[in-house]
């Protein structure tokens, strides 16, 4: 079975405006505060494009809600260590773009942006998170135009032993890890977006592009990985190296000879005499 924490997959269930029923349920147990009476999914407003060089682009669920509340919706597997920076680029360029000439700046639409996260982004702290701007003074809320909420799939598995809500229902789908689990919600709205996944399941183009999308995010986290690994070792080796130059300083000014220097130190006579 395909997963729907494959971007493309989830994209392909709720990101489409057939399954806008999925989607207001989802987003029910996510933002149980707010009166969803009607969502309507928003199309082409993401970098999704079928196939570029056989990678995906980026896939993404944005929705508007009967509030005119704008909600954005990431899927990420694979943890590109800037979750905070990326969040908060995703969640101000939304509520930018909904800003149009003339308009007061009062009448913006809200922004929830809500990550959904096969990792953990906080070490300590519950599976759900929300956060918003608030003042030093008191911790008040300086407004509600703009959210940010984090659930992260990693603490939900370890202390979720029973299912009590609607978001613990959902999870337990996204996350599809216990068959015998998921049989046993009585969720319709579950049931519903099981049946589109086994078609997605059974459909080969689905298949290949998710297959794509995988292995387009494989490729840029393996990439990323090398980036952060050589970038270690080169600041490593810069530290060392300047260690090196600063032992040398010390060495010149109390008047030891330069080849004991290059023979301590490790530089060359010429890196010396630079000195």
């Amino acid at each position: 079975m395909l997963k729907p924490t494959n971007d493309f997959v989830f994209k392909r269930i709720f990101g489409v405006q057939k399954n806008s029923d999925l989607l207001k349920d989802l987003l029910e147990g996510i933002l149980p505060d707010i009166k969803i009476k009607k969502v309507k999914v928003n199309k082409d407003v993401s970098l999704e494009r079928k196939q570029i060089a056989e990678k995906l682009g980026i896939l993404d669920v944005i929705a508007t809600l009967n509030d005119n509340t704008i909600v954005n919706i990431e899927m990420q597997v694979k943890d590109p260590y800037n979750t905070i920076e990326r969040s908060l680029f995703y969640g101000t360029g939304i509520y930018h773009e909904n800003l149009f000439s003339g308009q007061d700046y009062a009448e913006v639409p809200r922004s929830i942006s809500i990550w959904i996260t096969d990792y953990n982004v906080f070490d300590e702290g519950p599976f759900h998170e929300k956060a918003r701007i608030k003042r030093d003074y008191e911790n008040i809320v300086l407004t509600d135009k703009l959210e940010l909420h984090y659930i992260q799939l990693p603490k939900f598995r370890k202390k979720c032993k029973r299912i009590s809500s609607k978001l613990e229902e959902w999870l337990s789908f996204i996350k599809y890890d216990n068959m015998e689990e998921l049989h046993m919600i009585k969720n319709e709205k579950i049931k519903k977006a099981e049946e589109e996944l086994e078609y997605l399941t059974g459909d080969e183009e689905a298949k290949r592009l998710a297959y794509l999308r995988e292995k387009a995010i494989r490729d840029e986290y393996n990439s990323n990985s090398m980036a952060r690994k050589i970038g270690i070792e080169e600041g490593i080796k810069k530290g060392e190296q300047e260690s090196r130059i600063k032992i040398a300083k010390k060495m010149l000014a109390e008047k030891v000879d330069i080849e004991l220097i290059c023979k301590i130190t490790e530089l060359t006579k010429e890196e010396i005499e630079k000195l």
